[in-house]
């Protein structure tokens, strides 16, 4: 796929910062890409993305949309990214009809084509019920659904979304990554900013894991999961006294104590198979409350990559 955002050497200093927010970037991402950034409070997450959409000006190193240099043309990143609001202040005294429309007008849309979409967007993503009532009196997931609708509308190319699935409920936050699913599969850019890896990584095609402003891997979460542990575990909760069953958990590989009564055993992914079966055949299904078995996670590959520290 083509590539549609470069980004060379990329730095941001605040005034009286002790680092740099971003250190040296170097990147690229493809048209149709689900691109995830992970890192914790602090890492530069915001102020990148905030350069991508030519909101913020980079001290140096460049960053080019569709061969455009936006450093230089700030002003047309806009015609190519959108980017969902950190809040809802700006919009409080709107609607979420009003807020969706109007800002679907000021991307350049007609009046026919944004009220169209306007609609659509709010019955998609569940807002139809308070599409009338000021955005003020809205709770923290309905704000966040209108942030969403503000980003969606108008079809850019390229589209940020910071948490977009914070403070939603199960229905709305499938709503969500079903939308951003359809809209990567036909050919829009995703770029996605969050710490619920859990949910994420079933979209993201590759991941930037950054701390302290600079990358520390890129990859495919599967790449940067094979460079952290090439085992599976096995996390069980045997019936009964937990350390009856450490002498035939321990034959199997290496098996460790867990709180409340679990174990995990780690064991190479070649012999998966046989140790489940063995397992299953000296312990039974009926021997166990619970039973899962577990590769790593994004989140196991950060907190491995970045020396332990916490997402959030």
């Amino acid at each position: 796929m083509a590539v549609i955002c470069q980004v060379e050497a990329l730095t941001k200093i605040y005034p009286k910062a002790k680092r740099p927010a971003n250190d040296g970037l170097t990147f690229s991402i493809q048209q149709g890409e689900v691109f995830g950034l992970l890192g914790p409070n602090g890492a530069g997450k915001s102020t990148l993305v905030g350069q991508l959409a030519g909101l913020v000006r980079p001290t140096s190193g460049s960053i080019h949309l569709f061969d455009i240099d936006v450093i230089q043309q700030p002003e047309a990143a806009a015609e190519y990214v959108a980017i969902q609001p950190q809040n809802s202040v700006a919009l409080w005294d709107l609607t979420p009809q009003e807020a969706i429309y109007q800002t679907g007008r000021l991307r350049g849309m007609s009046h026919a084509a944004a009220r169209q979409q306007t609609v659509a967007l709010l019955e998609e993503l569940g807002m139809t019920a308070f599409a009338n009532r000021h955005v003020r009196t809205l709770s923290g997931g309905q704000r966040r659904l209108v942030l969403l609708g503000v980003a969606f509308i108008g079809d850019r190319p390229i589209q940020i979304f910071d948490e977009p699935t914070n403070d939603l409920d199960p229905e709305a936050r499938r709503r969500v990554w079903d939308r951003l699913t359809r809209l990567s599969r036909s050919g829009t850019t995703i770029i996605l900013v969050t710490h619920n890896v859990l949910e994420a990584e079933q979209v993201i095609g590759r991941v930037g894991i950054v701390n302290e402003g600079r990358l520390l891997a890129l990859g495919t979460p599967g790449e940067l999961k094979a460079r952290v542990d090439q085992r599976v575990r096995l996390d069980l909760a045997p019936k009964g006294d937990p350390e009856a069953v450490r002498p035939l958990l321990s034959e199997l590989g290496e098996a460790v104590a867990r709180p409340g009564g679990r174990w995990t055993v780690y064991c190479e992914r070649a012999h998966t198979r046989a140790t489940i079966d063995t397992l299953l055949a000296r312990l039974t299904i009926d021997g166990l409350d619970d039973f899962r078995i577990l590769t790593p996670s994004l989140e196991d590959v950060y907190l491995e990559l970045s020396g332990g520290v916490q997402l959030g």
